[in-house]
C-alpha cells in the first residue's frame, strides 16, 4: 500500500510539473505573439514533441512588408508553408507573386480534397480546416503557357543593364554613351536586336559619327559587351526582353470576393537560367520600387512577393548586382512591400540580405558531413536563445510540417522561438492539369493585354534605314568619283593623241606639194 501511495504521489506531481511546464509554455507562446490588429495564423506551438493545442502562432499583417525566410532540407514542407501563407495572405485581401519553379503550386486554385490526416492535425493546433480554392493569374517570362511578361532595353536604363551584363567601368560608359545617343536620336530600345544592332552601328557606319559628338568608342569593348549580351540571348532574354511591357500595377489586383490574386510565375524551365532569372528579379523589383507610392508602416502590404529557389537569384550576381539587390531590398519595404526568401540554408542568402529579414521560419536540417554540422550551427545563431529548446538539436528533429519561427511583433521585437506544428494548405497540395491550366488561362484578364505580339519601329529598323542611305550614298559617291576618274583618263588620253596645229600644216600633202613647186623653180 505504501508503495502504490508513493508511486500515485509521484506520479500525480510529475503530472503537476508537466502540467505546470505546459501552462507556462501555453502563456509564453500566446503572450510571445499577441496581436491587437489582424493577423495570420500559422500553426500551433509545440513543447517537446507535443503540439500544445491554442498555443497559436501569429503573424501580424503589418509587420508582413518586413521581408522573410523560409528554409530547410528538402521534403521537409518549405513548398507547403509557402502555400499556406500565401493563401491567408489572399484570404486577408493581400495580392501576392509566386515563383514556382519546381511547378507545384498551381495547386491554389482548386480546394484541398481534404485527409483525416490534415483534420487530426487542425485538431492537435486547435483551429477548423476550411478548405477553399484561391483566385490566381499563371504568368511567364518563357515559351511556357500563361501571361508574357515583358520589360524593355529602355526601361532597365544603362546603370541596371551594365549592372546586369556585368560589364567593367569602361564598357559601362560605353552602354551609357549608346542611350544618350538613341535618346538624342529618337532610337526607341525595346529589345535585344535593337541593342544588338545599336551596337554593330557604333562599330561600324557610325564610327566617325560617335567619335566626332561623343568620343572615341573602343572595338574591342564593344565587342566585349555584345558577348555578354548574345549570353542574356542565349538564355531566353530575347523573349523578356521587349513590348508589351508589364504593368507592376496588374500584380496587386483584388478579385470580386475581396481575395488578393496570386499571381503564380511558372519558372519550371528557367533553373538552367539563372542570369535570365536574376536579370527578371532585379528589373522587377527596380520597377515596383520606382512604381509605387512611399506607405510606410500600414495595416497591411499592397503586394507580397515569394522567391522560391533564391539561390538562383544570389549565385550567379556579380557584385554590383548583389549591391543592387540589397540596396532595393532595404529601401521597399517602405513601399509597402513584402519580399520571401525561400531556399534550402539560410546560408544561401547573403548576410547583408538576411539581416533584414524579420520572419524566419527553418525547417528540418539534415547533419550527414561535418559541413552539414557547421551550417546547422550557423543556422541556429540565426534565431534567439529559448529556455525550452536546444535550437542546434531541435534543427534535426523537426517532423515534416514542423519548424522553427521567430517573427517581429506588433512593436518590431522579434517573438519567442516557437518549435510550430503548422497548418495545413487550404488549397490543393498538387499541380493542376494542363486542362485545368488551360481554363485558368482562359478565364484570364490580362492574356489579351499582353500576349500580342508587338514589334513597332524601333532602333533595329531605325539604324537599317539610316544604314542603307548611308551605303547609298556612299556608292554614289564612289560612282561619282569613279566617273570623274575614267572623264579625267578619257581627256587626258584625247589630249595626248591630238596633233599640234603647226605640224598638222608642215605634214599636210598641200603644203608639201608647195615646197617641192618652189624648189624646182629655184633649181
Amino acid at each position: 500500500m505504501n508503495v502504490f501511495c508513493y508511486f500515485y504521489v509521484f506520479f500525480t506531481n510529475e503530472l503537476q510539473k508537466n502540467m505546470s511546464k505546459t501552462e507556462e509554455f501555453y502563456k509564453y507562446i500566446n503572450d510571445g505573439y499577441k496581436s491587437k490588429g489582424d493577423f495570420i495564423t500559422l500553426g500551433a506551438g509545440m513543447l517537446g514533441e507535443e503540439t500544445v493545442r491554442n498555443a497559436l502562432v501569429n503573424i501580424p499583417l503589418k509587420m508582413l512588408n518586413r521581408h522573410g525566410l523560409i528554409a530547410g532540407a528538402t521534403g521537409t514542407g518549405k513548398t507547403k508553408t509557402l502555400q499556406v501563407l500565401a493563401e491567408n495572405m489572399s484570404e486577408k485581401g493581400i495580392p501576392v507573386l509566386l515563383m514556382d519553379v519546381k511547378g507545384d503550386l498551381s495547386g491554389l486554385a482548386q480546394a484541398s480534397p481534404g485527409h483525416p490526416k490534415i483534420d487530426e492535425r487542425h485538431e492537435k493546433i486547435g483551429i477548423p480546416f476550411d478548405a477553399q480554392k484561391f483566385p490566381i493569374e499563371i504568368l511567364t517570362i518563357s515559351e511556357q503557357k500563361g501571361v508574357k511578361l515583358r520589360a524593355t532595353i529602355s526601361e532597365f536604363g544603362p546603370v541596371l543593364l551594365s549592372r546586369i551584363l556585368d560589364l567593367t567601368e569602361t564598357q559601362s560608359g560605353i552602354v551609357a554613351i549608346i542611350f544618350k545617343y538613341c535618346d538624342d536620336n529618337q532610337l526607341p530600345l525595346l529589345d535585344l536586336k535593337d541593342f544588338k544592332k545599336i551596337l554593330q552601328y557604333v562599330t561600324n557606319e557610325g564610327k566617325e559619327e560617335i567619335k566626332e559628338e561623343y568620343g572615341r568608342i573602343s572595338t574591342a569593348s564593344t565587342g566585349a559587351i555584345l558577348r555578354k549580351v548574345i549570353e542574356i540571348e542565349q538564355q531566353g532574354g530575347d523573349l523578356f526582353f521587349g513590348e508589351k511591357s508589364f504593368e507592376v500595377d496588374d500584380l496587386t489586383r483584388i478579385d470580386e470576393n475581396g481575395k488578393g490574386v496570386i499571381s503564380v510565375l511558372r519558372l519550371t524551365d528557367i533553373q538552367d537560367k539563372p542570369k535570365l532569372f536574376s536579370t527578371f528579379m532585379l528589373q522587377l523589383l527596380a520597377e515596383v520600387y520606382e512604381t509605387f507610392p512611399e506607405q510606410g508602416d500600414s495595416g497591411q502590404p499592397e503586394l507580397v512577393i515569394f522567391i522560391d529557389e533564391a539561390h538562383l537569384v544570389f549565385d550567379e550576381a556579380s557584385k554590383a548586382l548583389l549591391s543592387q539587390i540589397e540596396s532595393i531590398i532595404k529601401l521597399i519595404r517602405s513601399k509597402g512591400i513584402g519580399l520571401y526568401f525561400v531556399t534550402q540554408n539560410p546560408k544561401d542568402v547573403p548576410e547583408d540580405v538576411l539581416a533584414q529579414l524579420g520572419m524566419k521560419i527553418q525547417h528540418a536540417l539534415r547533419a550527414f558531413t561535418a559541413k552539414d554540422r557547421k551550417a546547422i550551427k550557423l543556422a541556429a545563431e540565426n534565431y534567439p536563445d529559448s529556455e525550452y529548446y536546444d535550437t542546434k538539436e531541435v534543427l534535426t528533429q523537426l517532423g515534416i510540417g514542423e519548424a522553427l519561427v521567430s517573427v517581429l511583433n506588433e512593436k518590431g521585437i522579434p517573438t519567442p522561438l516557437a518549435r510550430t506544428m503548422l497548418r495545413a494548405p487550404m488549397s490543393r497540395m498538387d499541380i493542376l492539369t494542363e486542362k485545368e491550366i488551360d481554363e485558368v488561362i482562359d478565364s484570364s484578364k490580362l492574356i489579351s493585354k499582353y500576349n500580342k505580339t508587338v514589334d513597332r519601329e524601333s532602333a533595329y529598323e531605325l539604324l537599317n534605314e539610316k544604314i542603307k542611305r548611308i551605303n547609298k550614298e556612299k556608292t554614289e559617291e564612289d560612282d561619282y568619283k569613279e566617273r570623274e576618274k575614267t572623264r579625267r583618263k578619257s581627256s587626258s588620253r584625247s589630249r595626248s593623241t591630238r596633233m599640234n596645229p603647226i605640224i598638222k600644216v608642215l605634214t599636210s600633202a598641200t603644203f608639201i606639194r608647195s615646197v617641192f613647186g618652189i624648189l624646182k623653180k629655184v633649181m
